[in-house]
């Protein structure tokens, strides 16, 4: 797990001539081959060694909480015609890989514009419940489950961001199995516990809290008891979050880049893990 002094640490590696030195190679590199993935790894800050995207691919296939309507993407110019590309993206706040800020069930509580951007680098903290989900699709995050992840790895840090894996990013393609609702439509997709938020949201210093799912709640929860407890203690959400089965349960890094409309209640997100 990443102390508060090496993620400050961090920060000083990636100085403004060296962050600008990798993304210039980067794009020299991806202009090389134009149209081709670029999966050369950038010059990473010390102690790093692979950059591990945790984002859905932002489209209109992309499974969505019912109450939300699918992204619609819209061409508007093109080329030929107005010598320029560009598309028209309508989507809710609340789609794809995407941030919940604590104003999403709090009134007064802060809007994704006012959330300091220094929350939006974290030492990241995995906690994989995978084995349980794929047995129980309405298992939790319980606080037992926080406890032994501190037995093996030590103490949260102050400022970390814990994020759930239960292996619900492999459903991603099949919105009806990611969604899984039972003949009364309810959804049964796992969650936090209200006791485990409870937990975090009290008795640990972290910035935020990310799920593989739709929701921080379970499905099947009557209320949004884990929303409630982490939101209303400040904190904020990251929902359908990909690959953290490749990330390792503690020393990882997140970097989110966080929306910042007015006003916003939420919005997608870019996030990657550096480990």
């Amino acid at each position: 797990m990443c102390a508060p002094v090496v993620v400050e640490s961090v920060r000083r590696e990636l100085s403004r001539r060296g962050f600008l030195t990798a993304v210039g190679a980067a794009g020299i590199a991806a202009a090389a081959a134009p149209g081709a993935a670029q999966e050369k790894p950038l010059r990473l800050p010390k102690g790093f060694r692979d950059v591990v995207d945790l984002t859905h691919t932002f489209s209109p296939r992309l499974p969505v909480f019912p109450s939300f309507s699918p992204v619609r993407i819209r061409q508007r110019f093109t080329i030929p015609k107005d010598g320029f590309f560009a598309n028209e993206v309508t989507f809710d706040e609340h789609t794809g890989t995407h941030m919940d800020a604590p104003v999403h069930f709090i009134a007064n509580g802060s809007t994704v514009d006012r959330i300091p951007a220094d929350r939006f680098v974290a030492p990241l903290a995995v906690i994989s419940i995978e084995p349980r989900a794929a047995k129980d699709a309405d298992t939790l995050v319980t606080a037992d489950d926080i406890a032994a992840w501190e037995k093996r790895w030590g103490r949260l840090s102050a400022g970390a961001f814990v994020a759930m894996h239960c292996g619900w990013d492999a459903r991603i393609g099949a919105p009806d199995r990611f969604l899984n609702r039972d003949a009364k439509g309810t959804m049964h997709i796992p969650g936090f516990s209200e006791e485990a938020a409870r937990f975090l949201a009290r008795q640990r210093d972290i910035v935020g809290v990310g799920v593989d799912t739709l929701s921080l709640d379970a499905g099947a929860a009557p209320k949004f008891v884990a929303h409630l407890e982490l939101l209303g203690a400040g904190k904020y959400g990251v929902e359908l979050l990909a690959n953290l089965a490749r990330v390792p349960p503690a020393g990882a890094t997140i970097v989110i880049g966080g929306p910042k409309h007015e006003g916003g209640s939420g919005g997608p997100v870019r996030a990657f893990a550096l480990v």
